[in-house]
């Protein structure tokens, strides 16, 4: 799943081949990812995107008053491409969700929206707002905000009883952060997965706070300059235990470890992260005894 590092870089690689063009088409394929109507997509043809950006996971691409967000979810992507088809788009069962088109004449060039696998659940808005679409509306501050201090992470966590794990998560309480990065900042912490958020003494609370700015800061800067074909990649080889079940954690040695949920995994050092005894692997995991 695309999390801030990637949305970050997809941004700014728009940014930069987008601003100052305008939009000569915009073709729906997949109807079932447009989650508004009004104003509808043909609205933004004419326009001219002025600025990139996004809200924790959502890209937002602006065109005057009008915004055009999406939600990558779990498998959706954009793609760059200097000579789209000539040929309208199809609706089927391929990956296509969206075709922009671009005003130039000379090139053709645009961008596909696109999502793999069977769980559609890419979201495309235009609106006027970015703060119409409800996910952005309830997402919580940005960890590489500016004014994000660790005073204020801390009055995040000082009454969650959950888990940390699914604190960090949580868009309501941070923005942009999801299973992947959670885990690398666990690990980078030393922090048990389930260790109860409430339970995190002030010291913790600061290895928390400099290894979720190290780690998604170090993700965005190894991204950056790459074609967006390449960002995907380049994510799975930065991660140090996600992912990597049955590796050798590269701080200490030892084997990484997994727990399964019924849609999702986590992965972790038992060294690193719990004093080297193993998690269970099952939804309310307790350390081992």
């Amino acid at each position: 799943m695309p999390e801030m590092p990637e949305v970050e870089s997809l941004s700014r690689f728009l940014a930069e081949h987008l601003v100052g063009r305008s939009v000569a088409r915009v073709q729906p394929v997949a109807v079932h990812a447009l989650k508004t109507y009004d104003p509808p997509l043909s609205a933004l043809e004419g326009r001219v995107f002025d600025a990139a950006g996004r809200h924790g996971k959502f890209l937002d691409l602006a065109a005057g008053d009008l915004h055009l967000v999406v939600h990558l979810a779990r498998a959706g992507w954009v793609r760059w491409k200097d000579r789209l088809p000539e040929a309208p788009p199809k609706p089927g069962r391929g990956p296509l969700a969206l075709r922009v088109r671009l005003g130039d004449p000379e090139d053709g060039a645009g961008f596909d929206v696109t999502e793999a696998g069977t769980q559609k659940r890419l979201a495309i808005y235009v609106v006027r707002d970015p703060q119409e679409v409800p996910g952005i509306a309830r997402l919580g501050p940005d960890p590489l905000a500016a004014g994000f201090t660790q005073d204020a992470f801390a009055a995040l966590l000082r009454d969650e009883r959950r888990q940390i794990k699914g604190v960090l998560r949580d868009q309501g309480v941070l923005a942009g952060i999801g299973n992947a990065y959670s885990d690398e900042i666990l690990h980078a912490a030393r922090m048990s997965p389930f260790k109860l958020a409430a339970n995190l003494g002030e010291d913790e609370v600061a290895a928390l706070y400099a290894a979720m700015g190290s780690t998604l800061t170090e993700a965005v800067e190894r991204s950056r300059g790459l074609a967006l074909r390449d960002l995907k990649a380049e994510k799975k080889s930065g991660l140090r235990v996600h992912g990597r079940t049955g590796e050798a954690c590269p701080v200490c040695g030892d084997t990484i470890r997994e727990v399964s949920f019924s849609d999702s995994s986590l992965q972790y050092c038992p060294t690193c992260q719990t004093g080297g005894k193993p998690l269970a692997d099952r939804r309310m995991s307790r350390l081992l005894k």
